[in-house]
């Protein structure tokens, strides 16, 4: 499923967390884990220290990297290290592109109880331009890899088949059971939730969206359950996720250029700033 993972940390308690799932996810799928520490160029990092230029951010990320690595190698992944000059999202997007890297782990900042108003920059700049799916791990998150149980949040749209595909490769490579809700929102579908036509809403989603996921996935020996729920997407999808003991959300992005490299879908975004288990961005492909 992913042979190159990348984690980009600063050592942070956010990137800590977020790098258990990242060496959980390199040894279940068997993957190479880059490490990498971004020397901001944005920052002054020049000292001298008895008539010798240092850069000090280069020499932090060097440590911090050295730990990250030996972690994962004592859990048997193989690793790669690397120290970047450079503006930490930029070079971020660019390692992707250059080392073919399949996965991004990164953490984020905050607490669920402020929903996490500020989702850090750099991870929410990967995340709209980023050429890789970013799995994104909140703070708090006691969710192992693999996980048991993986949730796709499907609308028929390309984002959602995305999200899908992504979802249904990771049920099978981890044996996980996957789990397709829909979500009826009905100031966006112009319905009364207490009216026939829900019943009708419900038979168009089992059918078009629900049947040929199932489909494909018998094929594959994965297992499927499936659900309409009705109201807010990110609040039903959430209380999904406790009721059901999800492990990871998936949830499709769009593309890089125009307004959806400006405004990250509401959807996605709101999920990352308020779940309680990893969240998986997978983008729209651009060909």
């Amino acid at each position: 499923m992913y042979d190159a993972i990348l984690f980009p940390t600063d050592g942070s308690e956010a990137a800590e967390t977020a790098l258990e799932t990242a060496i959980a996810a390199a040894d279940a799928h068997d993957a190479t884990l880059h490490v990498l520490y971004v020397a901001d160029t944005n920052q002054p990092s020049l000292s001298n220290v008895q008539g010798r230029v240092t850069d000090v951010l280069e020499g932090q990320g060097r440590d911090i990297v050295e730990d990250a690595a030996s972690r994962a190698r004592n859990a048997g992944v193989d690793t790669v290290e690397d120290v970047v000059q450079g503006g930490p999202s930029r070079t971020i997007c660019d390692y992707v592109d250059d080392r073919g890297i399949d996965l991004v782990v990164m953490g984020t900042r905050g607490s669920r109880d402020i929903e996490r108003i500020i989702l850090g920059s750099v991870t929410e700049r990967v995340v709209r331009n980023g050429g890789a799916p970013v799995l994104v791990v909140p703070p708090e998150s006691d969710r192992e890899y693999p996980p048991e149980s993986v949730l796709v949040g499907s609308d028929g749209s390309d984002g959602s088949a995305a999200a899908v595909d992504e979802g249904l490769g990771i049920a099978d490579a981890t044996g996980a059971t996957l789990h397709l809700v829909s979500v009826l929102e009905s100031n966006v579908l112009g319905i009364d939730l207490g009216s026939s036509q829900i019943d009708e809403a419900r038979e168009q989603r089992d059918e078009g969206l629900f049947a040929p996921v199932r489909e494909r996935a018998d094929d594959r020996g994965v297992a499927v359950e499936t659900a309409v729920e009705e109201g807010d997407v990110v609040d039903r999808l959430n209380e999904y996720v406790d009721a059901n003991g999800i492990g990871l959300v998936v949830v499709g992005t769009h593309g890089r250029t125009g307004i959806d490299k400006r405004i990250l879908g509401s959807v996605t975004e709101n999920l990352m700033r308020s779940a309680s288990v990893p969240v998986l961005s997978v983008r729209v492909s651009e060909e």
